[in-house]
């Protein structure tokens, strides 16, 4: 019973440290006269990303690499799928935002790159391998994805109502301890979930990777899943996609890139599988929201998406 409290407490302060985090690197942010929307493409939107990129670079160096792997393409088969499905759901995603439009490309760009650098037996090297040069590429993927991302902002073809946003701002000593915080209660949480994370994984029989594809995974989703909903239930359908697309494309090409580069993340073929269901998924969230039946993501849609996640995980824990 503790492993399981102590991995829920884990996820809570995770969630709370990267929400601290966001807000006072935004509030610096402003102080130093960044624009809001420059705040919101990037400390924002990274913020729903740092438990992810906190429990990987904990896994990847704790030696349960597995769990990077799968966390990361966990997360973003559960974004995909239980998020995009849920906020359909809740409320018809309507795609208009050149936000999106723009991130398009990179989340199917991302999928494949994955596929590519960890399927070294599909081209006879053995065993695959996110190696540092993997990590390393990941990582220059990004950066075209930021530049791009500011030079479209620059161009207006993104304007700040595409992005996520955080209100207040502090005094400065008070954002200074909230960025320490936030940044101590991810490494704690993060050692939490990882440590836990693997001893129940080892009580269950189920390797490390099942566990971050599965618990870990949908665990450090939540902050873009609450954001969603949120933007979701405000009327922001673009939003609430856009949020899931650019967080898949952090997940691949930031967070992998950071977690291969620390230390080489094995990749068993089997979990070759999960790659391609996340390509998949990316590409159908993408037909849907472009050739399904009219212009949005509606309820009907959604409902196939979630019940698709539902299938997929039973899938993984009886396989």
């Amino acid at each position: 019973m503790i492993p399981y409290l102590l991995l829920i407490a884990g996820f809570a302060v995770l969630i709370v440290g990267a929400d601290y985090l966001v807000k006072g690197a935004s509030s610096i942010a402003k102080k130093l006269k960044v624009s809001d929307l420059i705040i919101g493409l990037t400390v924002v939107s990274f913020g729903t990303s740092a438990p992810e990129l906190a429990v990987n670079i904990i896994a990847s160096t704790s030696g349960a690499p597995g769990m990077a792997v799968g966390n990361v393409v966990g997360s973003n088969i559960f974004n995909l799928l239980v998020i995009v499905g849920l906020a359909a759901i809740l409320r018809p995603i309507n795609l208009k935002s050149s936000l999106v439009k723009i991130e398009i490309p990179y989340a199917i760009l991302a999928a494949f790159v994955l596929i590519v650098v960890s399927g070294d037996y599909l081209f006879g090297e053995g065993d695959g391998v996110i190696s540092r040069s993997d990590g390393m590429l990941l990582l220059l993927f990004f950066s075209i994805f930021i530049y791009y991302i500011f030079l479209s902002a620059k161009k207006g073809q993104i304007n700040a109502d595409d992005a996520p946003k955080e209100e207040k701002y502090y005094p400065v000593w008070l954002s200074a301890i909230y960025v320490l915080g936030g940044l101590a209660a991810l490494v704690f949480g993060g050692d939490l979930i990882v440590s836990n994370a693997t001893e129940l994984a080892r009580g269950w029989g189920m390797s490390d990777t099942v566990i971050g594809l599965t618990i870990v995974a949908a665990g450090t989703s939540l902050p873009e899943l609450a954001t969603s909903m949120m933007a979701a239930y405000r009327g922001n359908s673009d939003i609430a996609i856009g949020n899931v697309v650019g967080s898949n494309i952090f997940n691949v090409f930031f967070i992998l890139g950071i977690s291969a580069t620390i230390t080489p993340l094995p990749f068993q073929s089997q979990s070759m599988i999960d790659a391609v269901v996340a390509a998949l998924a990316t590409i159908l969230v993408l037909v849907l929201a472009y050739r399904g039946w009219g212009t949005r993501i509606d309820k009907r849609e959604g409902a196939v998406l979630l019940t698709l996640y539902i299938g997929y995980v039973a899938w993984l824990l009886t396989a």
